[in-house]
């Protein structure tokens, strides 16, 4: 790490260890995080919402310091296999973090090892806790994609459009019901969501998602598995987060049309954030959305910058779609001068000039549990959160 990518005044993203984590938490599988013993609760208590009212199978290796130096893979594989015996999860993922990034830990071979010893499948990550927890889920979801969902059984019936939602993390989303919102209103439009991936469905849900029409990418993690999907089964895919009236209607139709044409489409089209004072940061594809939502119902042009890596295609996907990616305090700075709004997570405002105009709004996976009770449901309705911040 460079000082460059040093924080000095503003926070840091929850790290790409704790996407993998919160991406497969309600699936039923065994999550193991080679970190040191007390580390469980970084992943956890802090960075997963729903630790305290929903089981999860999420644990730590205890990587100790004659470990780390020394090497002992044999005793993780070892530890993971008596645990997936007694267990019997749906699948082993085992990640990595700082210490085994720098030891050089094969988190593939792993994997290969615990699952030719169990016969359960397994996943290993090389993650190193100096990317976002968008790159982390991104990984999540596209082995998900990869391994655990099946060829459609026979021809689709007809009937409704049939949506899987990819991308939905607490981490971005956090616990205020944004699943559910989102099947409602996409419901109000004739489209049924068929899975969410991974809030609200269960792994067999997961498996069966090729039955699917379209895919719905809610959020940059999403993006991967998306493109996944396109390449095993065929399925198109749209890039949007359901926010506000007038923008949801513009999603069901791009969803309507891939469908119909088998195009994919990268909906939200911003103009450069030179060109705008008004700008929202954050997650790429969500600050987008929300951008792209402000301006259809204001009539004024909106900008949006993101300060989350997901994947090196993630990121360029989402640069063609007129928003940049700068992570660093350095790097944002520019794109905030002469700015007239900023929408941000409220650990941002004291990098906020001092003539732009501070509106708050919470991401958990920047500020955590700090400002969660004032994170406002905005996927159906913006009315509320314009005339409360006077937008």
């Amino acid at each position: 790490m460079s000082l460059k990518q040093t924080a000095r005044i503003i926070s840091t993203y929850a790290g790409d260890t704790s996407g993998v984590a919160s991406a497969l938490f309600e699936l039923g599988g065994m999550t193991v995080m080679h970190d040191a013993s007390g580390c469980n609760s970084t992943y956890n208590t802090h960075d997963e919402p729903r630790w305290y009212d929903t089981d999860s199978l999420v644990f730590i290796s205890a990587l100790s310091e004659t470990e780390a130096i020394l090497g002992d893979d044999e005793k993780l594989v070892g530890d993971c296999v008596r645990a997936a015996e007694e267990l019997n999860p749906r699948f082993v993922a085992v990640a990595g973090t700082p210490i085994p990034m720098m030891t050089g830990v094969d988190f593939d071979a792993v994997a290969m090892e615990i699952e030719a010893q169990t016969g359960i499948p397994a996943f290993g990550f090389s993650t190193d806790g100096m990317h976002s927890y968008a790159s982390g889920a991104s990984m999540a979801f596209e082995a998900l994609a990869r391994r655990m969902v099946r060829k459609p059984d026979g021809k689709k019936e007809p009937g409704a459009l049939r949506v899987n939602l990819l991308g939905l993390t607490p981490l971005d989303f956090s616990v205020y019901g944004a699943p559910e919102a989102m099947k409602r209103v996409l419901g109000q439009r004739g489209i049924e969501v068929w899975s969410s991936w991974a809030m609200g469905s269960t792994l067999d849900d997961v498996a069966h998602s090729a039955s699917a029409d379209v895919n719905l990418v809610v959020s940059s993690s999403g993006l991967a598995a998306a493109r996944t999907f396109e390449d095993r089964f065929g399925i198109p895919w749209v890039t949007a987060t359901p926010c506000g009236e007038r923008w949801n209607d513009r999603t069901a139709d791009a969803l309507r049309e891939a469908a119909r044409t088998g195009k994919s489409v990268l909906l939200p089209h911003l103009p450069p954030v030179w060109d705008t004072r008004r700008l929202v940061l954050g997650e790429g594809l969500t600050a987008a959305s929300l951008a792209s939502a402000l301006a259809l119902e204001t009539g004024e042009p909106w900008s949006a910058l993101s300060a989350v890596d997901a994947d090196p295609e993630t990121d360029g996907a989402l640069s063609d779609a007129g928003v940049p990616f700068a992570a660093d305090e350095d790097d944002i700075a520019p794109y905030l001068e002469g700015c007239e709004i900023l929408i941000a997570d409220p650990l941002y405002r004291p990098v906020c000039p001092e003539n732009t105009r501070f509106v708050p709004l919470p991401h958990e996976g920047f500020s955590g549990r700090l400002f969660r009770k004032d994170i406002p449901d905005l996927t159906r309705d913006l009315s509320h959160f314009r005339k409360e911040q006077n937008l």
